[in-house]
């Protein structure tokens, strides 16, 4: 597969996965008010999907084809991209955030969450942070 293949691949599953990550933790926060049983259980199934269906395959291609774009760099290559170093470092950071979407739909799941609707709305930038500085990275390459 060619590399603008790749990259446009990459592309497709990075905005696949951002929507989750910008979704899941808004259904969290319209789950806190939640007050129903039956409420609660749509809530958990919309939640589950959203991660299981699309965000984590999402998350896998993308990281799978940047993979595959830094093996046809070559290492040479890679060594000198410093802007490349820090995108990697806040994608890391993604998957970190990934693991705790997981966690928190896990605690809902288990009626056991603790955290606030405020909390949940802080939570739910923390994605909108990382993707500005990964776009101002990929695209100026300071």
């Amino acid at each position: 597969m060619s590399y603008l293949w790749l990259k446009a691949l990459h592309l497709i599953a990075m905005v696949a996965w951002f929507g989750g990550l910008f979704y899941l933790p808004r259904l969290f926060v319209y789950h806190t008010q939640v007050s129903t049983p039956e409420e609660h259980a749509r809530f958990c199934t919309m939640e589950r999907k959203l991660y299981t269906v699309i965000m984590t395959p999402a998350a896998i291609l993308t990281l799978l084809c940047g993979t595959l774009m830094i093996h046809k760099l070559g290492l040479a290559t890679f060594k000198h991209m410093g802007w490349l170093h820090t995108k990697l470092l806040l994608v890391g950071l993604l998957f970190i955030y990934h693991g705790f979407c997981k966690h928190y739909q896990l605690q809902f799941a288990q009626r056991n969450n603790q955290k606030s609707e405020r909390f949940f709305r802080i939570f739910n930038e923390i994605p909108a942070v990382l993707l500005i500085g990964i776009i101002l990275l990929a695209v100026l390459k300071p």
